[in-house]
């Protein structure tokens, strides 16, 4: 007999989802046994990360939400702003922290879910289930068994594809000494920073007060840059373009994300899945990825709950990764410009439509519309293109580890939204 029903491995966003949708029982339903395999402290374990997503209602983990936006303003290189009202939308932000204690909090009261504190040196799969070979935290070696594995932890590679970008980005928790962010927008795309040669670059605010907000600047491009080229980047944003005056930096945090067509294994051995980034959750068009992996783990967790076979699904329908595709290669080939593209698409599409349509709940004639709206010519010659391109192999990066920022007056407290 295995030792588990469920073995979760990593919990992150996707790994704590998974374990939460399990705990607990629920009438005329199975209540499968589960071990969540976390990382002990470390360098496997990731810093503090934001996670955002838009829905509408009420959701599983809005109890962990620091904030949510009706409006979002997005600015063209020059211009008026294009600002709309997604409602019945709202746009949320998480932050990893506040997840975590909420997701724990709930699994220390579940009879069926426990927690072991290891390092998964390798993941074999064997008739009847799977091994997760660990090492605890006393360095011993040991072989939890289960009938059903669900990997979360980060590829280190991508499989071979036809286009990879990546979404590197580095931010401030900033607190002013005046009142200067607008705390019921948040700017989803500035693009009044200076643009890199290849690829496309923004600004990025979400304000939780009239002192207070997220400040970021984004790349998409090939490569990631040198730490002190991001710290750079951010400091530009901040003072000379929303000109914030005197500020504090409370915190950073820094990422790269993957923006890629290659097809993304959810399953690799009869026991043993990928969930979350590793599971194709990521959306490739926008770096977003949270809603799609709590579509994978609602999917998985109704599965294994009715007795079913719990492959994980696409997070994302195969005509939507179809047209990331060739927006992606119209990118990177430079026929279309990043910041015309999207502030075209802001400005022709209700954003609301715009949203629902990047988390894939667009019907096939809405999907044309919108497709109508972006450069058309660009787009057709990628997508024409896109069959003959070879696929390569793309190694991933480590997320860059910026310099402490320099040092900035201190501050009294603010109030926040």
């Amino acid at each position: 007999m295995p030792d588990t029903d469920v073995a979760v491995v990593g919990a992150g966003a996707a790994g704590l989802s998974l374990a939460h949708r399990l705990a607990g029982h629920v009438p005329g339903l199975r209540t499968p046994t589960v071990v969540l395999v976390d990382a002990p402290p470390g360098p496997l374990r990731p810093p503090p990360r934001t996670w955002c997503y838009w829905t509408a209602g009420t959701g599983r983990f809005d109890a962990a939400v620091r904030a949510e936006w009706r409006r979002l303003r997005v600015r063209p290189p020059t211009g008026d702003p294009v600002e709309g009202d997604i409602d019945p939308l709202r746009y949320r932000m998480i932050r990893s922290d506040d997840f975590e204690r909420l997701v724990s909090r709930d699994l220390a009261r579940s009879p069926n879910v426990r927690r072991l504190e290891a390092t998964v040196e390798t993941v074999e799969d064997v008739p009847g289930g799977a091994h997760v070979h660990v090492r605890d935290t006393d360095g011993r070696a040991r072989v939890l068994s289960a009938r059903w594995v669900f990997d979360s932890r980060p590829l280190g590679s991508l499989p071979a594809a036809r286009t990879t970008l990546l979404q590197h980005f580095h931010g401030w928790f900033v607190r002013t000494a005046r009142p200067v962010f607008d705390p019921a927008a948040a700017e989803l795309m500035d693009f009044r920073t200076p643009q890199p040669a290849h690829g496309l670059s923004f600004g990025y605010v979400l304000p939780t007060g009239p002192c207070e907000a997220l400040v970021e600047y984004t790349e998409f491009s090939r490569r990631t840059l040198e730490p002190d080229r991001y710290e750079a980047a951010v400091r530009h944003y901040a003072d000379e373009v929303l000109r914030l005056g005197t500020r504090q930096v409370l915190a950073t945090e820094t990422g790269v994300i993957p923006m890629t067509d290659a097809p993304i294994a959810r399953q690799t051995g009869a026991s043993v899945f990928r969930i979350g980034a590793a599971g194709g959750a990521t959306r490739p068009a926008t770096g977003y990825t949270f809603a799609g992996l709590q579509r994978q783990t609602r999917a998985v967790a109704d599965a294994l709950r009715r007795g079913r076979r719990p492959v994980p699904p696409a997070a994302h329908l195969a005509r939507h990764r179809g047209m990331d595709a060739v927006l992606l290669r119209a990118l990177d080939s430079g026929r279309a410009d990043g910041p015309d593209l999207f502030g075209r698409l802001f400005t022709r599409v209700p954003m609301a439509r715009l949203l629902r349509f990047l988390d894939g709940d667009t019907r096939p004639y809405e999907d044309l519309s919108i497709g109508l709206r972006t450069p058309v010519t660009p787009m057709l010659r990628s997508a024409l293109e896109l069959p003959r391109l070879p696929r390569r192999p793309h190694d991933l990066p480590p997320a860059p580890r910026p310099p402490a920022p320099r040092a900035t007056p201190h501050l009294p407290p603010t109030e926040t939204a």
